[in-house]
Protein backbone atom coordinates (compact mmCIF):
# COMPACT_ATOMS: atom_id res chain seq x y z
CA UNK A 1 0.00 0.00 0.00
CA UNK A 2 2.84 2.28 0.85
CA UNK A 3 4.30 1.83 -2.83
CA UNK A 4 1.02 2.79 -4.45
CA UNK A 5 0.72 5.37 -2.19
CA UNK A 6 3.86 7.16 -3.46
CA UNK A 7 3.47 6.56 -7.14
CA UNK A 8 0.34 8.24 -6.64
CA UNK A 9 1.38 11.00 -4.90
CA UNK A 10 4.30 11.52 -7.24
CA UNK A 11 1.78 11.03 -10.42
CA UNK A 12 -0.04 13.93 -8.32
CA UNK A 13 2.81 15.92 -7.63
CA UNK A 14 4.16 15.87 -11.29
CA UNK A 15 1.05 16.46 -12.96
CA UNK A 16 -0.04 19.42 -11.03
CA UNK A 17 3.50 20.95 -11.42
CA UNK A 18 3.06 20.89 -15.15
CA UNK A 19 -0.24 22.27 -14.86
CA UNK A 20 1.30 24.72 -12.54
CA UNK A 21 3.43 25.82 -15.14
CA UNK A 22 1.61 25.56 -18.17
CA UNK A 23 -1.50 27.27 -17.13
CA UNK A 24 -2.74 30.58 -18.76
CA UNK A 25 -5.07 31.51 -15.34
CA UNK A 26 -3.52 32.91 -12.54
CA UNK A 27 -5.99 31.39 -9.85
CA UNK A 28 -6.06 28.25 -11.45
CA UNK A 29 -2.04 27.96 -11.48
CA UNK A 30 -2.53 28.76 -7.41
CA UNK A 31 -4.59 26.12 -7.11
CA UNK A 32 -2.53 23.72 -9.07
CA UNK A 33 0.31 25.01 -6.70
CA UNK A 34 -1.97 24.20 -3.71
CA UNK A 35 -2.65 20.73 -4.54
CA UNK A 36 1.34 20.10 -5.57
CA UNK A 37 2.24 21.28 -1.82
CA UNK A 38 -0.35 19.09 -0.44
CA UNK A 39 0.74 16.12 -2.25
CA UNK A 40 4.24 17.09 -0.76
CA UNK A 41 3.42 17.07 2.40
CA UNK A 42 1.20 13.31 1.87
CA UNK A 43 4.78 12.39 1.15
CA UNK A 44 6.31 13.20 4.28
CA UNK A 45 3.25 11.85 6.20
CA UNK A 46 4.19 8.63 4.38
CA UNK A 47 8.12 8.76 5.65
CA UNK A 48 6.70 9.38 9.11
CA UNK A 49 8.10 12.99 9.18
CA UNK A 50 4.60 14.39 11.06
CA UNK A 51 6.33 17.58 11.71
CA UNK A 52 7.61 18.35 8.68
CA UNK A 53 4.36 17.26 7.24
CA UNK A 54 2.81 19.90 9.54
CA UNK A 55 5.42 22.26 8.29
CA UNK A 56 4.31 22.17 4.68
CA UNK A 57 0.52 21.69 5.35
CA UNK A 58 0.69 25.23 7.76
CA UNK A 59 3.11 26.92 6.46
CA UNK A 60 3.41 26.68 2.47
CA UNK A 61 -0.25 25.22 1.69
CA UNK A 62 -1.80 26.75 4.27
CA UNK A 63 -0.06 30.55 4.49
CA UNK A 64 1.55 31.30 1.57
CA UNK A 65 -0.89 30.03 -0.90
CA UNK A 66 -3.76 31.38 1.14
CA UNK A 67 -1.86 34.56 0.69
CA UNK A 68 -1.40 34.51 -3.06
CA UNK A 69 -4.85 33.53 -3.77
CA UNK A 70 -6.47 36.70 -1.32
CA UNK A 71 -4.15 38.53 -3.31
CA UNK A 72 -5.39 37.42 -6.57
CA UNK A 73 -8.56 38.21 -5.51
CA UNK A 74 -8.20 41.49 -3.95
CA UNK A 75 -6.81 42.94 -6.88
CA UNK A 76 -9.07 41.94 -9.48
CA UNK A 77 -6.96 40.23 -11.31
CA UNK A 78 -9.08 37.18 -11.24
CA UNK A 79 -9.64 37.02 -14.58
CA UNK A 80 -5.70 37.78 -15.94
CA UNK A 81 -4.92 35.22 -18.71
CA UNK A 82 -1.20 34.95 -19.14
CA UNK A 83 -0.08 35.30 -22.73
CA UNK A 84 1.67 32.86 -24.95
CA UNK A 85 5.11 32.10 -23.73
CA UNK A 86 7.41 33.47 -27.14
CA UNK A 87 9.17 30.76 -29.02
CA UNK A 88 12.60 31.05 -27.80
CA UNK A 89 11.09 31.30 -24.06
CA UNK A 90 9.60 28.07 -24.76
CA UNK A 91 12.66 26.36 -25.96
CA UNK A 92 15.17 27.53 -23.58
CA UNK A 93 13.03 26.32 -20.79
CA UNK A 94 12.77 22.81 -22.50
CA UNK A 95 16.56 23.00 -22.50
CA UNK A 96 16.25 23.69 -18.84
CA UNK A 97 14.50 20.78 -18.41
CA UNK A 98 16.58 18.32 -20.33
CA UNK A 99 19.77 19.72 -18.87
CA UNK A 100 17.92 19.67 -15.08
CA UNK A 101 16.96 15.91 -15.93
CA UNK A 102 19.90 14.63 -17.03
CA UNK A 103 21.91 16.26 -14.13
CA UNK A 104 19.42 15.08 -11.39
CA UNK A 105 19.57 11.30 -12.59
CA UNK A 106 23.00 11.35 -13.29
CA UNK A 107 23.67 12.21 -9.80
CA UNK A 108 21.69 9.64 -8.60
CA UNK A 109 22.44 6.57 -10.77
CA UNK A 110 26.07 7.49 -9.43
CA UNK A 111 25.30 7.28 -5.99
CA UNK A 112 25.74 3.95 -3.78
CA UNK A 113 23.20 4.72 -0.99
CA UNK A 114 24.77 2.21 1.22
CA UNK A 115 23.55 2.81 4.94
CA UNK A 116 26.18 3.49 7.40
CA UNK A 117 25.68 0.90 9.70
CA UNK A 118 28.18 2.97 12.53
CA UNK A 119 24.77 5.39 12.30
CA UNK A 120 22.76 5.37 15.33
CA UNK A 121 19.17 6.79 15.27
CA UNK A 122 18.64 9.23 17.93
CA UNK A 123 14.99 9.71 19.55
CA UNK A 124 13.29 13.05 18.26
CA UNK A 125 12.28 15.09 21.36
CA UNK A 126 9.29 17.76 20.27
CA UNK A 127 9.66 19.19 23.21
CA UNK A 128 13.16 20.63 21.92
CA UNK A 129 12.36 21.50 19.14
CA UNK A 130 9.11 23.32 20.29
CA UNK A 131 11.31 25.30 22.75
CA UNK A 132 13.78 26.03 19.94
CA UNK A 133 11.06 27.14 17.33
CA UNK A 134 9.67 29.76 20.16
CA UNK A 135 13.47 30.64 21.70
CA UNK A 136 14.86 34.26 21.65
CA UNK A 137 18.45 32.94 22.35
CA UNK A 138 20.83 30.67 20.83
CA UNK A 139 19.48 27.66 18.24
CA UNK A 140 15.92 29.96 18.51
CA UNK A 141 14.15 30.66 15.40
CA UNK A 142 10.97 33.01 16.72
CA UNK A 143 12.86 36.37 15.32
CA UNK A 144 13.04 34.71 11.93
CA UNK A 145 9.96 33.81 12.02
CA UNK A 146 8.21 37.63 13.08
CA UNK A 147 10.78 39.20 10.22
CA UNK A 148 9.58 36.84 7.44
CA UNK A 149 5.92 37.40 8.42
CA UNK A 150 6.66 41.12 7.94
CA UNK A 151 8.20 40.88 4.93
CA UNK A 152 4.88 38.86 3.48
CA UNK A 153 2.79 41.37 4.91
CA UNK A 154 4.65 44.40 3.14
CA UNK A 155 5.01 41.90 -0.25
CA UNK A 156 1.15 41.97 0.04
CA UNK A 157 0.46 45.89 1.15
CA UNK A 158 2.99 46.56 -2.31
CA UNK A 159 1.48 43.98 -4.42
CA UNK A 160 -1.96 45.77 -3.51
CA UNK A 161 -1.03 48.94 -4.26
CA UNK A 162 0.66 48.62 -7.15
CA UNK A 163 -2.77 46.91 -8.74
CA UNK A 164 -4.65 49.29 -8.02
CA UNK A 165 -2.30 51.66 -9.15
CA UNK A 166 -2.33 50.28 -12.40
CA UNK A 167 -6.34 49.81 -12.24
CA UNK A 168 -6.93 53.32 -11.51
CA UNK A 169 -4.23 54.24 -13.89
CA UNK A 170 -6.08 52.49 -16.62
CA UNK A 171 -9.69 54.20 -16.09
CA UNK A 172 -8.10 57.17 -16.11
CA UNK A 173 -6.67 56.91 -19.65
CA UNK A 174 -10.31 55.51 -20.62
Amino acid sequence: MNVFMFYLLSFIILTFSVLTITSRKMLRATIYLLFVLVATSGLYFLLNYQFLAAVQLTLYAGGIVVLIIFSILLTSHISQRFKKPEPWKLWMGIIAFIVGSVLVSWTLLSHNFIKNPGMKSTPVDMHLIGNQLLGLGKNGYVLSFEVISILLLAAMITAIVIAKKEKNQKSDTL
